[in-house]
């Protein structure tokens, strides 16, 4: 299953996190298939950059965000977008 989730950068003490597309059974920070934006937890407040058409394109061939970048998707309003028709 293709998943939209988190991969970790930065140094120890200040995150920083890509959001990519990747196989399920991919590690954390192993290989991609995309980088679809990024998340930085460190400003205030936390700084968000996805792209939206990316995103979109990957939800609805069916792609499931993880449950930390479906928070920001919903924040965001792009989840709301996904059942919408194209």
């Amino acid at each position: 299953m293709v998943r939209i989730r988190l991969r970790r950068l930065g140094a120890k003490g200040h995150p920083a996190y890509r959001v990519v597309v990747t196989d399920q059974r991919a590690m954390r920070d192993g290989a991609f298939i995309e980088q679809v934006g990024t998340y930085d937890p460190m400003t205030d407040p936390p700084t968000i950059k996805i792209d939206e058409e990316l995103t979109l394109k990957w939800l609805r061939q069916g792609a499931q965000p993880s449950d930390a970048v479906g928070g920001m998707l919903k924040k965001l309003g792009i989840l709301d977008k996904v059942k919408e028709p194209a």
